[in-house]
């Protein structure tokens, strides 16, 4: 692929010396896409055309007065304007200028269009779109309930996306389009205000919670008892990982969160009573006998009637004597769905998350709190953000932003950065908020208690591009939209769910329903506004009332050195003795959500923290036994907020102070915390095998760290990697399993170690490769830390292989998996194990959305860029993940980094995973690439003389001239 190597640059005769070297790369391009049939069609003219005009004016319909578009060497835009509407109009406007492919792929995914722009292929995706309904959502949020400011705000973004298309053809808005036109007559329509408010339905989704474990859960029901699946979720370790809150209480007089209070007795028994038996992690109901789980489990897993929490009986059948085994697909058949939308923001798992922490002046070396935060989401072309600063040239009832920060292209606003008073980051919140809901179906409706209900229903017509369209009938139940409808398969899915023995007959299959808080209108587009304009604690914390979906992790820093965190969101409570684990009975009408969520009052926070610092990494975010709520039973382990603490207190004990490259420094923490458990084991293992002798010995004066040019890296990974799958990989699902990928396992109704390759059966993987168990993830983690000591436990059994023996015990196994991973890197980097690196396994390729994954290869060559040899790893603070199950490649990243330095905005620093522009062959399309991959950031101005002094390119949009 093509890799972008135009640097930065500062002087004019050097920027139009790159700009005439990418012409001639340009030049090359074509001649090699006209080899294989494209040539005829484009021409280096039809590659530039899209690109955005950045200096001279351009008139604008709309506008009230003349704003200032100036852009700084990386292309990163300013914008100056004398209203709130101006501003906002000229922002539509740029970001239509750098991104609109981006954009408009956005707007058909949420609204479940992309068949309009690709054809037959992307219908059966369109068709679960549709039927979760986000863009119906969020019209409904448009006409009912935002604010009326929000929705001027809204229309203003749209009326500036739609004065760029305006006079617009295809191959002038982007190359990409170009290429569509070689197969379609698609052409872009306006923007509407509804599109970017359904843009937050996406981010919800991919950051919706536990849905994928879940599913997983009922999925291992068909090889592992109830005690195994609970070895794979094992508690929160709370001893171990401080959660992001440490102190407070719900008070019990006032019913507020209360910073200061003490957790009551009260607390930890109403956080006991909601979900499961903290004993067994899996869902019960002592009262209802209708509902799911482990109600009078013992503790061999099994309940009075001889079955286990899974509803199992020791035939491996359910109460309605179906086997497990041939119900199978049809759960798989809805993860395979889930699989299918596109994941907008990276693997819905163990890895999507992010670091923030904040630390106080006093321990800072500026004196004022300083503020970090890296989302981890997936790699993309261009990057999920766009960095932009929105200025009033005058603070005024008329003009009242004053923000700089990361946006959302497709949406007004800044999502993550600061005001002139305030500034804040996002993480993962983590927090359940969706149900599989089990529904007893018939053609007459569903069942709810004793009766029949009838379904809510809509059609939806999907166009297809190149004629011909099919319509498709979206069934609701008062839980939300029957997924199972969209195939033949899911009409079954309930055949796999564990449901106790008075459940109604499963008869074809139970239907799935999905109660998900996104579905119900809210006000987070209210909240980005708000947020921007936010002045202290109190108004940053209203802003964040209203910041419903998706729940996020909030912290905050301020001008007069004060800090702070607010988990804000809308978090179902859920009935008694049902947490939200495993897939709930709809036809028992005390199994739903209770109406309310939990009230915002009570949801947790702090401000000014005696220990001086703040960090958000999506672990707990309160110790459950002394909460009142469940927020959900699915965090992440706290593996890297862990080590960010560590990290925080080595710097300030004994009086010393943070700075802020100290902050960048942590940002770039490559340490495995996986490989200070294991490698000290790993190093005891008597080896006499020479040629594996020599890759251990690459472990003996390792410190744990995961530089691209590591060769102990790489080999511990890889040993990790074969740990992980002798461990649990042959015991797991083929449904779990990543997809093509076959191994000798033992039966599913095996119990025993198996030590004769003949009693083996031959099973392939289903699963995609990004979301495929074990992942690796610190969940894994936990799991390993707790079979240490149990060196003749079971999961230490693996079975042999044609070259060695199967193994029985834990020092067995590390063995057999150095051994394997010595065969594995041969095989990848080479018989030298000092040539090996970390940096040639775990690598980044950037993809360029849908034509960059989906197009002919000569387009995907030209659109994409890479590879990148990456340091960092799965759960490092450098969280460059990759999934164990698949390879090593790398699935998620910190898609941004930024340190702010509060109150002396132009000291803080910033930096993108791509660039600013969308355009290929822009001399901005990866150019701040290089710099993140090595841990570098960039200025970041903001007060106007800074922006001033940075500025490269200035355009002016102007009202035309009457």
């Amino acid at each position: 692929m093509p890799a972008n190597t135009t640097a930065p640059v500062a002087d004019k005769p050097a920027k139009r010396k790159g700009r005439r070297a990418r012409l001639i790369v340009i030049a090359l391009v074509l001649a090699l896409v006209g080899g294989v049939g494209f040539g005829s069609y484009w021409s280096v003219s039809t590659v530039r055309a899209s690109f955005p005009q950045t200096t001279g004016t351009i008139e604008f319909k709309g506008l009230a007065k003349p704003v200032d578009v100036k852009r700084d060497a990386n292309g990163i835009p300013q914008i100056y304007a004398d209203t709130d509407e101006d501003l906002f109009k000229a922002q539509g406007f740029v970001h239509a200028q750098d991104r609109f492919w981006e954009m408009d792929i956005r707007r058909h995914v949420t609204a479940g269009r992309l068949s309009e722009m690709f054809g037959a292929g992307s219908v059966e995706t369109d068709a679960f779109l549709r039927t979760l309904g986000w863009r119906k959502v969020a019209q409904q949020e448009y006409d009912t309930v935002l604010s009326a400011e929000t929705k001027k705000f809204l229309q203003a973004y749209a009326d500036g996306v739609n004065a760029y298309l305006a006079g617009r053809g295809n191959k002038d808005i982007s190359v990409e389009y170009a290429a569509l036109g070689l197969t379609t007559d698609y052409k872009p329509e306006k923007w509407t205000p509804v599109d970017s408010v359904a843009w937050l339905k996406a981010m919800a989704w991919d950051l919706r919670g536990n849905m994928q474990d879940e599913i997983d859960r009922s999925l291992m029901t068909s090889r592992l008892s109830a005690q195994q699946i609970k070895d794979l979720y094992p508690d929160y370790p709370y001893e171990l990982h401080q959660p992001v809150v440490r102190d407070g209480a719900v008070d019990p007089v006032s019913e507020k969160w209360d910073p200061d209070a003490e957790p009551s007795d009260s607390s930890s028994e109403s956080s006991s009573d909601t979900g499961s038996d903290a004993s067994t992690g899996a869902a019960g109901s002592a009262s209802d006998a209708d509902g799911l789980g482990a109600a009078g489990q013992d503790t061999t897993g099994q309940d009075a009637t001889g079955q286990d929490a899974t509803g199992q009986d020791a035939t491996g059948q359910d109460a309605t004597g179906q086997g497990f085994e041939s119900q199978l697909g049809e759960l798989s058949a809805l993860s395979d769905s889930l699989d299918g939308i596109p994941a907008l923001l990276g693997p819905n798992g163990d890895g999507i998350g992010s670091n923030s922490w904040v630390v106080s002046g006093k321990y800072t070396t500026t004196g004022k709190p300083l503020l970090a935060n890296d989302p981890h989401l997936a790699p993309q072309l261009p990057s999920l953000w766009s960095q932009m600063g929105l200025h009033c040239r005058e603070i005024s009832a008329a003009c009242s932003f004053d923000v700089a920060g990361y946006t959302f292209s497709g949406m007004p606003g800044v999502i993550i950065g600061h005001n002139r008073n305030i500034a804040w980051g996002f993480t993962n919140l983590g927090a359940d908020v969706t149900d599989l809901y089990l529904e007893k179906i018939s053609d007459a409706g569903y069942l709810s208690g004793s009766r029949t209900k009838p379904f809510t229903t809509r059609e939806e017509t999907i166009k297809i591009a190149g004629g011909g369209s099919r319509t498709i009938l979206v069934r609701e139940t008062e839980h939300g939209p029957l997924l199972s409808d969209r195939s033949d398969e899911l009409t079954a899915v309930g055949k796999r769910a564990p449901v106790e023995t008075k459940a109604p007959d499963r008869g074809e299959g139970y239907g799935v329903a999905l109660k998900w808080t996104a579905l119900d209108p809210g006000k987070s587009m209210d909240a980005v506004f708000k947020l921007n304009r936010a002045k202290d604690f109190q108004t940053f914390r209203t802003a964040a009332k209203d910041f419903e979906v998706p729940s996020q992790n909030l912290i905050y820093a301020d001008v007069k050195g004060n800090i702070g965190y607010q988990a804000p969101g809308k978090i179902p409570v859920r009935a008694k003795g049902y947490d939200g684990s495993l897939p709930t009975p709809g036809w028992d009408p005390t199994s739903d959500w209770k109406k309310d969520p939990i009230p915002f009052d009570e949801l947790p926070y702090e401000y000014n923290p005696k220990r001086g610092y703040i960090v958000t990494a999506n672990q707990a975010v309160v110790d459950a036994g002394e909460y009142p709520h469940l927020i959900t039973k699915d965090y992440g382990y706290g593996s890297r907020s862990q080590r960010i603490n560590d990290l925080v207190e080595s710097k300030i004990k004994d009086g010393g102070k943070v700075s802020t490259d100290d902050m960048r420094t942590m940002q770039m923490d490559n340490r495995s915390e996986v490989a200070t458990l294991l490698t000290p084991l790993l190093l005891k293992i008597d080896i006499s095998d020479p040629y594996v002798r020599e890759a251990q010995k690459l472990l003996e004066s390792w410190d744990y760290t995961q530089e691209p040019d590591s060769g102990a890296a790489a080999y511990f990974n890889a040993v990790w990697r074969n740990v992980l799958k002798l461990s649990f990989g042959d015991k797991l699902p083929k449904e779990l399993r990543v997809k093509g990928e076959c191994l000798n396992v033992r039966p599913a109704d095996s119990t025993g170690p198996v030590d004769d390759l003949h009693q083996l059966v031959r099973e392939c993987g289903l699963r995609d490769s990004e979301t495929a168990q074990p992942d690796g993830g610190d969940r894994w983690y936990e799991v390993i830390r707790r079979l240490l000591k149990d060196e003749s436990n079971e999961w230490w059994q693996s079975p042999p292989s044609r070259n060695e023996e199967g193994t029985t015990t834990r020092d067995e196994l590390l063995k057999r998996a150095m051994v394997d991973a010595r065969w594995e890197l041969t095989a990848k980097l080479g018989k030298d194990v000092s040539t090996w690196s970390w940096g040639r396994l775990h690598q980044l390729t950037l993809k360029n959305q849908t034509l960059g994954t989906e197009g002919p290869g000569a387009l995907q060559w030209v659109l994409n860029r890479g590879p990148w040899n990456l340091g960092g790893g799965e759960a490092a603070v450098n969280a460059t993940g990759w999934n164990a199950a698949a390879g090593y490649d790398v699935i998620w990243v910190p898609s941004m980094r930024m340190v702010v330095n509060v109150g002396d905005w132009d000291k803080s620093r910033w930096i993108n995973l791509t660039g600013a522009s969308g355009h290929a062959y822009s001399e901005h399309y990866t150019d701040q690439t290089d710099k993140w991959a090595k841990g570098e950031l960039l200025d970041w101005a903001y007060e106007e003389q800074a922006v001033q002094a940075a500025t490269e390119d200035t355009l002016v949009l102007k009202p035309p001239q009457s």
